[in-house]
């Protein structure tokens, strides 16, 4: 079967995740966390990538990226991949892949969807059970973002800095966004959004992306087509229920 291709729009964020290979462990000591995201900021600097929000689970990744040029998230991953993947072998003295298959991304819209998207990558910990409090979770993005702590991979997307005029305005905000969970809906259309490397965004936004790359970004309605002699008999019903009721005014 052939490979979907890419959504590349360069200066577009993108939600990335990378899971390991059948679900294992993809991180096993603090130093591996950290070596990952060493990886993650020289790789980010050399292939024109700015990253606003990361999390590191057990066995996956999310990021949130805005590539600066068309193949600025490819390069990334696959440098970041691939030295990680010699790291942990020669870490562990194991072989063999750590990744399962290619990452995964999806088209976030900027001013709708940014700031939820940042919120569902750095809430992973605590959907997981593993912290109450993002903050709780030393290898995520939220200390940054939230609390202001230096971190020399998060670049502030423009949306982030609207929050607020000084530092202090804008985690104060940010940290308001996090008083409330995600509601299911908003994690299912990040979430299938991001499993069938679509895009997250108005239907208006989509059709523009559509236009832009030529090819169908968002879900194909449920059910087989219509035939157009169902939606002729449709219609005729319809005049029908139109004429009785109009009969009886």
């Amino acid at each position: 079967m052939a490979r979907k291709p890419r959504l590349n729009v360069a200066g577009n964020p993108q939600h990335v995740i990378q899971r390991g290979n059948n679900r294992q462990v993809t991180f096993f000591a603090e130093e591996d966390y950290q070596f990952y995201l060493g990886c993650l900021t020289e790789a980010a600097q050399k292939y024109a990538n700015d990253i606003h929000a990361y999390v590191l689970m057990t066995n996956h990744v999310h990021l949130l990226v805005t590539p600066n040029q068309l193949e600025s998230i490819a390069r990334l991953m696959q440098s970041v991949g691939r030295r990680y993947v010699q790291y942990i072998n020669y870490t562990y003295n194991r072989s063999g892949t750590l990744w399962e298959g290619r990452y995964k991304a999806s088209l976030i819209q900027s001013e709708r969807y940014l700031l939820t998207c940042m919120r569902y990558i750095e809430l992973n910990p605590v959907r997981a059970r593993m912290v109450k409090h993002p903050e709780e979770y030393k290898w995520s993005s939220y200390r940054a973002n939230g609390l202001g702590a230096t971190n020399e991979l998060i670049t502030q997307h423009p949306e982030y800095q609207s929050l607020g005029i000084t530092p202090e305005q804008k985690q104060k905000a940010y940290q308001a966004l996090f008083h409330t969970h995600l509601a299911p809906e908003t994690l299912h259309e990040v979430r299938t959004a991001l499993n069938s490397e679509l895009v997250t965004g108005t239907d208006r936004f989509k059709a523009e992306i559509e236009m832009t790359l030529g090819r169908r970004v968002q879900s194909k309605p449920r059910g087989r087509p219509r035939k157009q002699s169902d939606i002729n008999l449709l219609k005729e019903r319809d005049n029908e229920k139109l004429s009785f009721v109009e009969n009886f005014k």
